[in-house]
C-alpha cells in the first residue's frame, strides 16, 4: 500500500458523529494509510519508496556494525513497513505495540549505529521521558497524524531520544547505581502512562473515535488495551533492553557486601 500522505477521506456515513459533534467528520489520513479492513490486514503493507530507499541505504550503512545493530534497523522496517503500521491508524492499541517497538526494541539495539554527543543521564533520561509522554498528549498526537511531516518529526525525535537515552544507559562510564534507578524510573513512568491511559473515563485520542469498531472493539476497549500493552509489556522489554545495566548492578551490590 502507498503513504496515504496528507490526503482528506470522509468517514464515508454521514450519521457518524466526532466527539466534536461535528457530523460526516473529515479527517486526514495518517502516514501509514487508512486502517485496514480485518479482512485486509495482512495486505496493508507500506511500499512506500522513499522509506524502502531509506531502509536499503542505512542497511548497507550499517553492513559492517555489529549484528544487534542489523536486528534494530530490521525492528524498524517491522514497524514501518509491516501491516503494523497501517493497522496502528485504525487501532490505538496496535499504535502502542508500535511505540515499544521503537522505545524498547529497535532503540537499544542501535546504540552502536552511531555515537551521539554524550549528556548526563538525567538529560538523556528526561529528554525521552518528555517526548513519550509529548506523543501521547492527545491534541499533540492528533496533531502529528495530520501530515506526513508531522508524523516524521514525531517519530525522529522518539527514536533519537531513545537511542540517547540507551546509549548513555549502557556506557561503561555510566555509574551503576545511576543506570540501575534510572532504569527502574523508566519502567515506573511507562506504568503510570499506561495506568493513566488505562484508567481514563472516556476516549481520549479523537483520530481513533471512528476506526476500532470495525474490529469489534470500541474506542475506550482499544485505548484500555493501549494502557495495558504499555503498562505491562514495557517492564520485561526494559529489562532485557537493560539487562547489562542490572547485571553490572548486580556484580556492584555483591561486590560491596563481599
Amino acid at each position: 500500500m502507498d503513504p496515504a500522505g496528507s490526503k482528506i477521506a470522509q468517514t464515508g456515513n454521514e450519521d457518524l458523529v466526532d466527539k466534536s459533534g461535528k457530523e460526516g467528520a473529515v479527517t486526514p489520513i495518517p502516514y501509514c494509510g487508512p486502517a485496514p479492513a480485518p479482512g485486509d490486514i495482512w495486505m496493508a503493507w507500506n511500499l512506500d519508496p522513499v522509506l524502502i530507499a531509506t531502509l536499503a541505504l542505512a542497511a548497507w550503512l550499517v553492513r559492517s556494525r555489529p549484528l544487534p545493530v542489523q536486528i534494530g534497523l530490521g525492528v524498524l522496517a517491522l514497524a514501518y513497513v509491516s501491516p503494523i503500521c497501517a493497522l496502528s491508524a485504525g487501532l490505538f492499541s496496535a499504535r502502542s505495540v508500535h511505540h515499544l517497538l521503537i522505545v524498547f526494541c529497535a532503540a537499544p539495539l542501535l546504540v552502536g549505529a552511531v555515537r551521539l554527543p554524550k549528556v548526563p543521564l538525567s538529560a538523556a533520561f528526561a529528554a525521552s521521558v518528555i517526548v513519550f509522554w509529548a506523543w501521547h498528549v492527545p491534541a499533540i498526537y492528533q496533531w502529528a497524524l495530520a501530515s506526513d511531516a508531522a508524523y516524521w518529526l514525531g517519530q525522529a525525535a522518539l527514536l533519537a531520544t531513545s537511542v540517547l537515552f540507551w546509549q548513555t544507559l549502557l556506557r561503561r562510564d555510566t555509574s551503576a547505581p545511576a543506570a540501575f534507578f534510572t532504569l527502574i524510573a523508566m519502567v515506573m513512568q511507562m506504568g503510570l502512562l499506561g495506568a493513566l491511559i488505562t484508567f481514563a473515563p472516556d476516549p481520549l485520542y479523537a483520530p481513533h473515535y471512528l476506526t476500532t469498531l470495525q474490529y469489534g472493539i470500541s474506542p475506550l476497549e482499544d485505548q484500555q488495551l493501549a494502557g495495558l500493552i504499555m503498562w505491562v509489556g514495557s517492564l520485561p522489554l526494559s529489562l532485557l533492553a537493560g539487562w547489562a545495566v542490572l547485571a553490572r548492578a548486580l556484580r556492584r551490590f555483591q561486590t560491596a557486601a563481599a
